[in-house]
């Protein structure tokens, strides 16, 4: 359609896609990506499609300049004829372009070429800044006008020498920012075939060996939160919870305990949930030297994401003891042994976890290694290890209720008062304690979502976990407060003898 329309029309045509630029940016929120990018991308192309019907053919050269509101544009043709020292350069107010289109003329058939080149003023408001995906949590801003550069009417496709393209800033320039030159993928800005030549706080020169729509894009650190605060209150209640789960490890290990109490998962649950807080919190203190380690950052979020799932296993491990516990009151002990011994409870602990994390890596392995050396976000992985712990705290739910039910059914069939009966009743409400200590924090996490207040919750109930543990099952545990009495009145009658 476009070779069957007149120069005039075409300019015509652009001037009232060029106006509607603005009725659309005042339609469509900041939000909605989906459309910005889509009327981005319309209008992308109906300014390429309507600018190549403004190549006319010449026998030297020709230079066309047409000013609009939003948009500024330049189509140069050259001819067989053109001479290589009279062509102008082709420039807006805002960029300028260097192109060999004599080289490009010269694998023409006609030997003639055309280049046209537009720049964009309200481009950057639909095709945002915010749209170029980096690993990195950086401020991204536009640092120059978005530019389309096309050659109509050829089958030229690859350029034997880059074409430069020189910036001028839009914005101050802060020398602590980092320059990108990006172009155009449909919906986003990637580094792709470009770079930076040379920058000052004017300009910037950017080197591409495509023709597509480029913009420069600089990102920089944003103001830095007062995070001393959230920081100081982190690493308080993380030592905290690690001194308490030091102590519960110590006390599930020293103490006696009665025959029909297996501590196996307890224990375990302690040993993963102290690795993965200490590793945590040793991570966070060295993450600026850690972070650019990218190889090390990912190995540190793949531990982390085992530890903390192992201990979700676990927890899922000490509900089903409980429910065998329950289901066979008279014979708790030797049912243990027969059916789950030790060892194979540790084998099932861990290893589930590891071939979780292990599909993980083989499936996504770019998903480790987030700013804080975490899962990442993006692309849905975060359910590598929320989608478990979701089915691990469902199973164990349904388990409990199975456990309830089958207690009082049981409790109005035998006595009460039995001593046993009595010690699986108090077993099953500290172990329901435990598991709204250890899943209710992860829960919040789903709904954090920026709110300080709920962050400092969940930082405070996850990092407590040791603590929570120590005080349901160590101090809340008679025969265990007996024997921290006799070890402390021997520590002090040891104490007075010297």
């Amino acid at each position: 359609m476009t070779g069957l329309m007149s120069t005039a029309a075409a300019e015509n045509y652009l001037k009232v896609v060029d106006d509607t630029q603005e009725k659309v940016l005042d339609l469509v929120t900041d939000e909605d990506k989906s459309k910005l990018v889509s009327f981005g991308n319309s209008y992308i192309n109906a300014f390429e499609s309507l600018v190549s019907a403004l190549v006319t053919p010449t026998e030297t050269h020709n230079l066309l300049n047409i000013s609009l509101n939003n948009t500024e544009v330049r189509v140069l043709a050259v001819g067989p004829k053109a001479s290589e020292k009279i062509i102008p350069s082709v420039s807006t107010e805002k960029a300028v372009m260097e192109i060999n289109i004599f080289e490009i003329a010269k694998s023409s058939p006609s030997g003639s070429a055309a280049v046209t080149f537009m720049s964009y003023t309200m481009m950057k408001n639909l095709l945002k800044p915010d749209f170029f995906n980096t690993s990195n949590d950086t401020i991204k801003t536009m640092m120059s006008t978005v530019i389309s550069a096309t050659l109509p009417k050829s089958n030229y496709t690859k350029l034997t020498k880059p074409v430069n393209f020189t910036f001028r800033h839009i914005r101050e320039f802060d020398p602590s920012g980092s320059l990108s030159c990006v172009y155009w993928n449909i919906s986003e800005w990637i580094v792709d075939c470009c770079s930076v030549l040379e920058t000052n706080s004017s300009y910037t020169v950017c080197s591409c060996v495509h023709l597509s729509t480029f913009a420069l894009i600089m990102q920089t650190r944003g103001p830095q939160k007062n995070y001393s605060q959230m920081d100081l209150l982190n690493l308080v209640c993380v030592i905290v919870g690690l001194v308490f789960f030091t102590l519960a490890l110590l006390t599930f290990a020293l103490c006696q305990w009665s025959p029909g109490v297996n501590n196996v998962a307890r224990i375990n649950i302690c040993i993963s949930l102290l690795l993965a807080h200490l590793l945590f919190l040793l991570t966070q203190q060295f993450l600026s030297l850690i972070e650019p380690q990218q190889v090390l950052c990912a190995v540190i979020s793949g531990l982390l994401h085992f530890l903390f799932l192992s201990g979700f296993v676990w927890m899922f491990i000490e509900a089903v003891l409980l429910f065998i516990c329950v289901k066979n009151l008279s014979q708790i002990s030797s049912k243990k042994r027969e059916v789950l011994s030790s060892g194979f409870l540790c084998v099932i602990g861990y290893v589930v976890a590891l071939v979780v994390v292990c599909v993980s890596v083989g499936l996504v392995p770019e998903g480790y290694g987030s700013k804080e050396c975490w899962i990442k976000v993006d692309q849905g992985f975060i359910w590598s290890f929320l989608g478990p712990v979701c089915v691990i705290l469902t199973l164990n739910m349904i388990l409990f209720i199975n456990i309830i039910i089958t207690l009082n059914s049981t409790l109005k069939k035998l006595n009460a008062e039995v001593s046993q009966m009595k010690q699986t009743k108090i077993l099953v409400f500290k172990t329901l304690g435990q598991f709204v200590v250890l899943g209710c924090p992860w829960i919040l996490g789903f709904f954090i979502n920026g709110s300080e207040v709920l962050e400092i919750i969940f930082l405070i109930l996850n990092s407590q976990q040791g603590t929570f543990i120590f005080l349901i099952y160590c101090v809340l545990n008679n025969e265990v407060r007996l024997q921290y009495r006799k070890f402390f009145i021997c520590l002090c009658g040891g104490g007075k003898k010297l």
